[in-house]
């Protein structure tokens, strides 16, 4: 599989299905491989190949359906296609798989947190007998969620294996067959039926597993005591022993609070002995069966420092007056609490309590204010996680305290605004137990942190248990009950909204064209989701749908919100305009009453607002929830997920489509791409960064994408990364040398250091060498072979030469030397004597002499520069480049002969250069004779006895690299001329030479200075054919003056001196049309984006395939 696709040995098959798919109206058997990152098709039929590679983050839209054209089929959407595979085995299987693959895929587009999972995936060394248990272990990770969405276990609970039985029930004496699950610390029970029985038992509860003797009324029958003395009997269990067993490895492994607790087995009953030991010491806490337990405040943090700490704030800040007072609200609340006890008394109280049918009608018929708190912890699931997290909150708390950070700017600016019509909220105490708790969240997941309507639920949670209850309640909320709400970009919420829609369309089709037309449904779903209701309804109505929210989960917040509409069906459907509709239902919500509400009634805020003169008819809120319950209640949990999935899909890439349009937009509008084309670098950009987390065994910063960022931000890639984009997508194609150029205009591009580059500087990149005229394009050529693009091993010379311009200078500074001041970082400048002095170095000295420096007068100067430079960052000229110098020049000859080795004007621009490069070598050679009479005098002598014994090396050299003797006449001929012409183009004659006439350099060589200049150029000419392009490597060195076998370059002879400027390299070009030609020619960059693409996708079109039998 991996060599047909050409997919790198990281990927891992999951599964491969036989199939057709649907090309036109005619269909290709062939195969379908399901790997972790791709979706992959390959047919070969009556010698016509049809390769299909498709990445599960480009998906938007993935869904079976059956039409007459394609009888029941799958259908996979992208931006660009619509494909249709039908004709499988088994239909059912193959798109299940496919969901959950896509599923992945979209996590990682949300958080990185997905490539993580996608991590501890099996990576099968030998594929094919590996792949069911990569495909076993998907599976197994989707019926974890399932069980532990079903009963509201923490994320990190993983099921061991499930088994049908029968469990009997003591509140009507029946045995009621269903399925027995275990996990590490759980033994559940759910029924066939949805709502006969569900049961939770926490092996921590657990003190004795039992064999009963079997008989024909009662097979293999399994009893399970726990400490609430309450036992519980299952029935007709396949392999008892087996479960026994697995039930007594996990009790061994359940950590006890009590010391030299162990748990043994015996041969018919397996005991925890610390049920029947001595007592425990009275400093060491049991774990309390329930949160109305007496021990369950002693687990409050601060111990009991502060009120909040041990109960909600709706007992501190409510008077106890008696119910009897109360008149028949407070009959009404004594019956429900009495209703409550009965069936605690019934079915059990605690987390090991039957939750039936008729559990869920108390629900309906309201929670009494005393059990709201104990009750929302037992049925989120939030007890669990308190109990076996001791001393956690108060940890965070601790931690937290004095933390400064977006997340506690944000909660600092909301606090005021969270219920303030509440009394609970108008004092401190409520506003700080409120910011601890939220802040004291943030900390424990950044990811998240603080998003805006998380502080209304919290106050709500205080108001019914204490902080560290509080704190957990908002875990669960978080984390497991409303996945994804309480993001940057609350695409749980988005998720949701989609599916109100599809059920809008489903359930009131008459209404849902109008909504659509009016815009509501986006308006209203976020405000109604993400509080639950609280901020649009009166509190006391709202925390009625909280408590069912707390029992059913999302399905009933869906169902309230379609009875919403369907009683407002008529006004709607009038509604000329979406601020007509928002009002009309907001009107409508705030007069939802709670007529049993024993609480004082608080002012609504938003009722304020909307209200009238002439307010509609009241709404019982018992009322509208039992509507929702007859009308909508076929809504089943199963359904919801598997809305989701689908809505999922849509929303995360409408997400990314957003986010792509907002970087396109903050590129500046001198980057000349057109917006399509912008569009297209951005996925072939994002595609790379993806394609990091995929394979890549890299751990760098750009494999981690921080949702939380910027959008511009979220998306970076390495050096690696930029090489391979650049040499697919770069019109400067060097062969061999091209990683070389890319490497140097990353470093280029990489302002701030942290080998990472983002969109905005990947196309900045880019732009430079597609447009711009001329001198631009040289202009990024010419940077891309000076620091910081050059590495500082190639940039060594130049720091050679700035050293010796800047410290032998004379008191009148040169122009040459005020550049080099200029451009040159003053570091850079200490750094290299240093090495020359002390070979490496020590770094305390580098910094003492860095001190030094500084006092004097360049360095202020040097620094006065750089800030000017920097104000004036995009009016750079031409004359702000710095000079090159001559190992420098000789990195940009080799990159242009690389550069033209493909073109069919090869042999002309061969040519071309040679000639340039022969002319610029005597420009920098005049140049440097004539700085060194100039700056260094006292030398002259010394100098001019050193440099006679030089032409035998050159004449060695030359013999080398001689190019045919026309060439050589040529380029004399061509040389001499050209040197006036570039002299007067370019209007600098030499370095330090501004005063001086143009003839000026010829008059200060004599004949034999001149004869050397002149035979140097000889050698110096690359002509036609003369020099390969592998050839001009590191160790072959072209020299003004003096040429240096790899030895002598190793010893650092290097002529230092040589220097040249952009404005003689520009007006050297300019003499060749050829040169100017290759560089102003326009390359279409959509051609090349689209080969990256299908390099991309890996599109394989190989005739040597492998059969399915042995991919892999």
């Amino acid at each position: 599989m991996r060599k047909q696709f050409g997919m790198p040995e990281g990927e891992k098959l999951v599964n491969y299905y036989s199939c057709s798919y649907w090309k036109g109206r005619v269909p290709r058997q062939g195969w379908l491989y399901l790997t972790v990152n791709h979706l992959c098709f390959y047919s070969f039929l009556l010698g016509k190949e049809v390769s299909l590679v498709v990445q599960w983050v480009d998906i938007t839209r993935l869904e079976k359906n059956a039409t007459l054209l394609f009888p029941e089929s799958i259908r996979v959407d992208t931006r660009d296609q619509e494909l249709f595979f039908s004709m499988f085995l088994n239909i059912g299987e193959t798109f299940k798989l496919m969901e959950q693959l896509a599923n992945l895929a979209m996590r990682q587009l949300l958080d990185s947190e997905g490539f993580l999972e996608d991590k501890v995936l099996p990576r099968p060394v030998r594929p094919h007998r590996n792949i069911s248990a990569l495909k076993r272990d998907l599976d197994a990770r989707a019926k974890n969620e399932c069980y532990r969405a079903t009963f509201r276990l923490p994320r990190d609970e993983r099921l061991d294996g499930h088994t049908s039985c029968t469990l009997w029930t003591p509140f009507n004496k029946l045995h009621i067959p269903g399925q027995m699950f275990i996990s590490n610390n759980y033994i559940c029970f759910a029924s066939k039926e949805e709502d006969a029985c569900h049961l939770i038992i926490p092996l921590r509860e657990v003190t004795i597993v039992e064999k009963a003797d079997s008989s024909s009324v009662l097979p293999s029958p399994l009893s399970i005591s726990t400490k609430s003395k309450m036992t519980f009997l299952f029935a007709n269990l396949k392999d008892r022993d087996f479960l026994v067993q697995r039930i007594s490895d996990f009790l061994q492994k359940t950590p006890s609070k009590q010391p030299g607790s162990i748990v043994g087995s015996r041969k018919a009953s397996i005991v925890d002995p610390s049920t029947e030991s001595s007592p425990a010491p009275q400093e060491v806490p049991e774990q309390p069966a329930s949160p109305a337990s007496p021990l369950s405040s002693r687990q409050s943090f601060c111990a009991q420092e502060v009120p909040t700490a041990s109960q909600g704030l709706l007992k501190l800040f409510q008077k106890n007056s008696p119910m009897e007072d109360l008149g028949a609200k407070g009959a009404k609340e004594k019956m429900k609490e009495e209703s409550w006890h009965i069936h605690f008394f019934e079915y059990g109280r605690g987390v090991c309590m039957y939750r039936t049918a008729k559990t869920r009608a108390l629900v309906l018929k309201g929670i009494p204010e005393s059990l709201r708190g104990e009750l929302w912890l037992l049925f989120s699931g939030a007890w669990n996680e308190m109990v076996t997290h001791p001393g956690y909150y108060a940890e965070l708390v601790e931690k937290s305290t004095g933390k400064y950070s977006l997340a506690t700017e944000e909660i600092e600016r909301d606090l005021h605004r969270s219920m303030p019509e509440h009394p609970a909220f108008q004092n401190e105490l409520g506003i700080a137990a409120l910011r601890r708790v939220l802040t004291a969240y943030a900390f424990r997941n950044p990811t998240i942190g603080y998003c805006q309507a998380m502080n209304i639920v919290t106050s709500v949670l205080l108001l019914y248990g204490s902080e560290e209850e509080a704190f957990w309640l908002l875990v669960a909320l978080c984390e497991r009950m409303l996945p994804d709400y309480y993001n940057t970009r609350v695409v749980g919420a988005l998720v949701d909204q989609g599916i109100f829609e599809e059920l809008t369309r489903d359930f009131l089709p008459q209404l849902s064209e109008k909504m659509q037309d009016l815009g509501v449904i986006s308006s209203i779903s976020l405000s109604w989701f993400l509080t639950l209701f609280l901020s649009v309804m009166p509190f006391e109505s709202a925390v009625v749908i909280v408590d069912c929210f707390f029992y059913e989960g999302i399905k009933v917040i869906l169902q309230v919100a379609l009875a919403v509409l369907d009683a407002n069906m008529e006004q709607l459907l009038g509604c000329s305009d979406e601020g007509e509709a928002m009002t009309m239902l907001g009107r409508y919500l705030d007069n939802v009453v709670n007529k049993q509400s024993v609480s004082p009634p608080i002012p609504h805020l938003h009722a304020l607002l909307t209200s009238g003169d002439d307010p509609p008819a009241e709404v019982d809120i018992f009322e509208l929830l039992k509507v929702s319950y007859e009308k909508f209640s076929s809504l089943r949990a199963e359904d919801i997920e598997q809305m989701r999935f689908k809505q999922r899909l849509k929303v995360i890439q409408s997400l990314e489509d957003t986010a792509k349009r907002s970087v396109v937009r903050a590129i500046p509008v001198d980057i000349d791409f057109s917006i399509e084309e912008l569009e297209d670098l951005y996925m072939v950009f994002k595609a790379k960064h993806l394609a990091s987390q995929y394979w890549g065994c890299r751990h760098t910063v750009a494999s981690h994408r921080d949702p939380s960022l910027p959008y511009l931000e979220q998306y970076r890639i390495d050096a690696s990364q930029f090489r391979e984009l650049f040499a697919s997508l770069t019109p400067w194609a060097c062969g061999s040398h091209t990683p070389v150029l890319a490497g140097r205009m990353f470093r280029l591009l990489d302002k701030n250091k942290d080998s990472l580059i983002n969109f905005k500087e990947f196309v900045t990149g880019m732009s430079g060498m597609y447009h711009g005229d001329l001198t631009e394009k040289l202009k990024v050529l010419y940077k891309l072979h000076l620091p910081p693009a050059l590495s500082p091993e190639e940039a060594e010379s130049a720091l050679e030469a700035a050293h010796y311009f800047t410290e032998d200078s004379s008191s009148e500074a040169s122009p040459l030397a005020s550049d080099l001041d200029l451009f040159l970082p003053w570091e850079a400048q200490e750094a290299l004597p240093q090495e020359e002095q002390e070979g490496s170095g020590s770094e305390d000295v580098q910094e003492k002499r860095g001190e030094e420096k500084g006092t004097s007068s360049p360095d202020y100067r040097h620094y006065l520069r750089m800030w000017a430079k920097e104000k004036e960052a995009q009016k750079e000229t031409i004359k702000d480049l710095p000079k090159m110098n001559q190992e420098q020049f000789i990195e940009l000859c080799k990159t242009l002969y690389n550069m033209f080795s493909e073109d069919p004007m090869e042999q002309d621009l061969y040519h071309a250069i040679a000639t340039v490069a022969s002319l610029l070598l005597r420009i920098g050679e005049v140049g440097k004779k004539f700085s060194v009479r100039t700056f260094r005098k006292p030398r002259d002598c010394a100098t001019e006895e050193d440099e006679p014994p030089a032409p035998r090396p050159h004449h060695d050299a030359a013999r080398e690299l001689q190019p045919p003797a026309a060439g050589d006449a040529q380029a004399k001929a061509g040389g001499d001329t050209h040197l006036g012409k570039a002299l007067q183009e370019s209007q600098v004659v030499v370095e330090g030479g501004s005063g001086e006439g143009q003839g000026s350099p010829s008059q200060l060589l004599s004949d034999d200075e001149t004869k050397d200049d002149m035979s140097m150029s000889s050698y110096s000419v690359v002509s036609t054919g003369s020099l390969q392009c592998e050839d001009l490597t590191d160790d072959t060195v072209l020299v003004g003056g003096e040429a240096c076998s790899p030895t002598a370059r190793i010893r650092g002879t290097v002529d230092t001196d040589w220097c040249i400027s952009f404005e003689q390299i520009l007006a050297s070009i300019l003499t060749e049309s050829v040169l100017v030609n290759f560089f102003e020619k326009r390359v279409d960059i959509g051609l090349k984006i689209k080969d990256q693409k299908k390099v991309e996708r890996q599109f394989s079109t190989a005739s040597d395939h492998e059969q399915p039998g042995a991919s892999g």
